[in-house]
């Protein structure tokens, strides 16, 4: 092995502090949707081939989101991890990623709004109260009823019990990108007048229930160190929508918990504020400064070569989620360990799927999206 000695910050191991969980490297594979399951939430071949492909590109591997309920299903070809019986599949998605002794992650999940109601039983999504997403073509929901709020958070610890008996190192919980847990915190989403929504302390209440059903649901058969982490999205562009400070005061009840890390989801990792065009910071950087002490923090977004993974970590940021990046080129890590950075791929021919190992409809969607990733012409 002949690593560049610059760059041996990225391979210096982790451990995390509230379980114990420790990884390899600081490296993260992020959880990118494959759109790949079968019909039924199992976990279809080639999404296994996929997995196994990148099962050493980081040290901590986080899967595909799983829905929790069937009415948070929220796409076509979506993994679940809703029943009992998704457990064998949810075993083979974790024992793919582990095999070369690094550590997997289930993330876990609730489409609510997003929801396509061509994968809901009934055609009807809902979330926190009865306002569509300003997204083009977005459907209107219902309000959750008290019962079906209770229900779902109940849903996240028996999805969580699910993946410590399916072999799974922890979850992550999916409280970013518009999903449903955003959307109960979002004074956009939810317009509830009873004890789930209204002031921002209301708006907290779901997140913080859910954390802690997944927490207990953990602790309850605790054999092994069991990691739990939570994905947010520090801020939206809708009127009235979630503010840097809203996000601070959430990440600071987060902290208090017992959350191995947060995962800040950002297109790109340097970018300022979405809503206030004079403050320039990134925004894991803001709250890595106001929480980043007592919970660390992943960053993603735009991280594509070893010099920007590192200038990550100077910030003071101790973890990198890689996207992209490790769909592109699943050797992005190995190519470090050996010294070979500078042959890095940061791009994919239309010709490479196979090469790849990227299961077809995750493809057709990646060829779809012309742009998303840069194809050679």
């Amino acid at each position: 092995m002949m690593t560049n000695h610059s760059n041996k910050i990225l391979l210096e191991g982790f451990t995390f502090p509230i379980s114990g969980l420790h990884i390899n490297n600081r490296i993260v594979m992020a959880p990118m949707t494959t759109y790949s399951g079968n019909e039924d939430g199992s976990v279809s071949e080639e999404e296994i081939a996929y997995y196994r492909h990148r099962n050493q590109s980081a040290g901590l591997l986080i899967s595909a989101c799983a829905y929790v309920i069937p009415q948070g299903k929220a796409f076509h070809g979506q993994i679940g991890a809703h029943s009992d019986e998704m457990i064998p599949s949810l075993k083979r998605i974790a024992n793919s990623l582990k095999e070369n002794g690094e550590k997997a992650i289930l993330q876990i999940h609730h489409g609510g709004r997003m929801s396509s109601k061509e994968e809901l039983a009934d055609g009807q999504c809902v979330s926190a109260s009865a306002i569509a997403s300003e997204r083009e073509g977005a459907q209107q929901p219902r309000a959750m009823s008290l019962q079906e709020i209770q229900d779902t958070i109940d849903a996240y610890g028996q999805a969580t019990r699910r993946a410590q008996k399916a072999g799974f190192d922890g979850v992550e919980i999916h409280g970013a990108n518009t999903y449903l847990i955003q959307q109960f915190f979002s004074p956009h989403s939810n317009r509830r007048t009873d004890k789930w929504g209204g002031s921002l302390l209301k708006r907290m209440r779901f997140p913080l229930a859910v954390v802690d059903s997944v927490i207990q649901a953990a602790e309850k058969d605790l054999k092994h160190p069991f990691l739990i982490g939570y994905r947010i999205s520090p801020e939206e562009l809708e009127n009235p929508g979630i503010s840097i400070n809203d996000t601070l005061a959430l990440t600071e009840k987060l902290s208090e918990k017992k959350l191995d890390y947060l995962h800040i989801s950002t297109m790109n990792f340097w970018d300022p504020s979405l809503r206030d065009s004079n403050d320039k910071e990134p925004r894991a950087v803001l709250i890595a400064r106001k929480v980043g002490k007592k919970i660390p923090i992943i960053a993603v977004g735009g991280i594509k070569t070893a010099e920007l993974a590192k200038s990550v970590l100077e910030s003071g940021i101790p973890l990198i989620a890689l996207g992209r990046p490790l769909l592109v080129d699943p050797h992005w890590l190995d190519k470090i360990k050996n010294g070979k950075e500078k042959e890095i791929k940061l791009e994919m021919g239309l010709e490479d799927q196979s090469k790849l190992v990227l299961p077809s409809p995750m493809w057709t969607i990646l060829c779809n999206r012309a742009g998303w990733i840069p194809f050679k012409k």
